[in-house]
């Protein structure tokens, strides 16, 4: 394809506290497709997520990051939100006193660059909290202060619409879900999609039944900070009968 990919990495190497955690990762990701990363514990994962997204605590110490053909290798956490980058986390954070309707308020406007009134933006939160099956009073509360893990979840889903991200980052969002909230959570996901069908997504995971849901047309698996294996949703079964076993063991014979 000629078209410039949205979103690449490439060679990445991350480290934390001078421990390397990311030992050269490549990925290149096109407007609409859905890449899944899978691996164990301890693999790179949720490293790779939060260096994505900026976060200062990790040290990219080599390698690219492009997005939408802008180098934002050295970009900082906010101007790359504001860009259209968006990361859903495995545990997101409790803001008291900060109703969700006012955090998304700010968001828009930093994502955006306007200012909707509190009404325009009610009415549009209201609309997807219909559309993903939300008890419309949530607006109201403060963020994620009582939600049970499904509702902080599907609360990210919420901010991943009204947002319009160009790539969303879902870093283990099945993360102790029971199968229908999971399930519920990959419904948002695919109606967000029917609205905006070029939206990039990566799903870092464990385990394949968000996959099942979503169907991604790419699956990586990280070892050891490196992606040692790439394919379809074939990969993803081997994963789930085999487990990571096996290439634990082959990037240990490699690094011995």
């Amino acid at each position: 394809m000629s078209e410039a990919p949205l979103f690449e990495i490439d060679d990445l190497h991350v480290s934390a506290d001078g421990n390397e955690i990311l030992r050269g990762v490549s990925l290149t990701i096109r407007a609409g497709e859905i890449h899944a990363l899978m691996g164990p514990n301890g693999s790179g994962k949720s490293t790779l997520a939060s260096s994505l997204l900026g976060s200062p605590e990790y040290e990219v110490t080599s390698g690219r990051i492009h997005f939408q053909g802008d180098d934002i290798t050295e970009w900082g956490a906010d101007d790359r939100g504001r860009s259209g980058l968006f990361l859903a986390f495995q545990y997101p954070q409790t803001i008291p006193g900060v109703s969700v309707l006012n955090f998304l308020r700010q968001a828009w406007s930093a994502r955006k660059g306007i200012d909707l009134s509190m009404l325009e933006l009610r009415l549009q939160i209201m609309d997807w909290m219909e559309r993903l099956d939300m008890d419309p009073s949530f607006a109201d509360r403060y963020l994620n202060e009582g939600f049970s893990g499904g509702e902080k979840k599907r609360n990210e889903i919420l901010q991943m619409a009204i947002l319009e991200p160009e790539l969303a980052i879902l870093d283990e969002t099945d993360s102790g879900l029971d199968i229908d909230a999971l399930r519920v959570v990959a419904e948002g996901v695919r109606e967000v999609r029917k609205d905006r069908p070029e939206l990039g997504l990566l799903v870092v995971t464990h385990y394949q039944r968000l996959l099942d849901e979503l169907q991604p047309s790419h699956v990586h698996v990280l070892i050891d900070g490196r992606i040692v294996a790439s394919g379809g949703m074939e990969l993803a079964h081997r994963v789930e009968s085999e487990g990571f076993e096996a290439w634990q063991t082959a990037a240990a014979a490699a690094a011995s």
